[in-house]
């Protein structure tokens, strides 16, 4: 069992969800203050995707993630950035001509994916492990292609979470490692529950955690109602929890929830088990992150540094 969680927000996500919760931020303004939401609630790292603010669906724009970094920063509160860089993966066949992506194919290169993590310098980003059918598109991460982003992000400074939707994954973000593409003790964190990935249960976390290197952080995440079963087991088999908007919009059944109350209802669960959830220094301090602040990467006791 894991005494001292990280607990993640992800506070918005990308996917079609907006009509379905008012509380799911659109806006800069709007996911930055959910982001404040989730720190006053206790969260240690808050993830963010940006949304075009008219029609509330994928955005890529890094001036949209640099106002949702600024107005978390000067906000009095801490909590650790975490942007994703998973976008552009879309891959929808078009019906007439399957070598075509058709309407709502939304596809980067893995440098056009990478930009708002180089020029914002967050202390996390996401770094998707490969391909898989997601729902009824499939999700499109070539294995050079993972490589040339591992490059770019470790080039940048920046500690890449190692999302896995999949056991292969999982052995493919063990490959980056031992290629030398990822630096320090890596940081995994466990998908559950996509269709048609890894299932949210105990034995496909089990699993997956197994797959692990000896020296990984990892935290893992159940979408709708998996979300608070998902973040008990991960405790208990030692790992990290990620809660939020981006994976479920419900605080229980029939009952809306907003960003704030998935932090309290995770942080409850978590402190039931006998463990407590890490401050956003001693985050920075065990995963060994760089500090908004002064620049330093800190070491492994809070407010120390290397």
């Amino acid at each position: 069992m894991n005494r001292n969680v990280i607990l993640t927000c992800a506070v918005t996500g990308a996917g079609d969800t907006t009509a379905k919760n008012p509380n799911v931020p659109v806006t800069p303004k709007a996911i930055a203050a959910s982001c404040i939401e989730a720190a006053h609630a206790g969260a240690s790292i808050a993830h963010i995707h940006v949304r075009d603010p008219e029609t509330g669906g994928i955005s890529h724009s890094t001036e949209q993630f640099r106002e949702v970094m600024e107005r978390v920063r000067e906000a009095d509160v801490d909590i650790v950035m975490n942007i994703t860089a998973g976008g552009g993966g879309d891959w929808i066949p078009d019906v007439t001509d399957p070598t075509r992506g058709g309407p709502g194919t939304d596809i980067q290169t893995p440098a056009e994916r990478h930009a708002p993590v180089g020029e914002l310098l967050p202390e996390l980003c996401t770094l998707d492990c490969g391909s898989l059918n997601f729902g009824d598109m499939v999700y499109v991460n070539p294995a050079d292609w993972l490589r040339e982003h591992a490059r770019l992000v470790q080039a940048a400074g920046v500690k890449p979470e190692l999302e896995c939707f999949d056991l292969g994954h999982v052995w493919f973000a063990r490959q980056l490692q031992q290629e030398g593409l990822i630096d320090g003790d890596p940081l995994y964190q466990l998908c559950l529950g996509i269709p048609w990935g890894a299932e949210a249960d105990t034995e496909t976390m089990l699993a997956m955690r197994n797959k692990l290197p000896a020296n990984a952080n990892w935290a893992a995440f159940g979408i709708g109602r998996h979300q608070m079963p998902m973040v008990a087991q991960a405790v208990l088999l030692g790992g990290h929890a990620r809660v939020g908007l981006e994976d479920n919009l419900f605080l229980e059944k029939g009952v809306l929830a907003n960003n704030g109350q998935l932090v309290e209802k995770a942080s409850t669960i978590i402190e039931n088990l006998g463990a407590r959830v890490m401050t956003p220094a001693e985050t920075r301090a065990h995963l060994k992150l760089r500090d908004p602040m002064t620049g330093r990467i800190m070491g492994n006791t809070a407010g120390g540094a290397v």
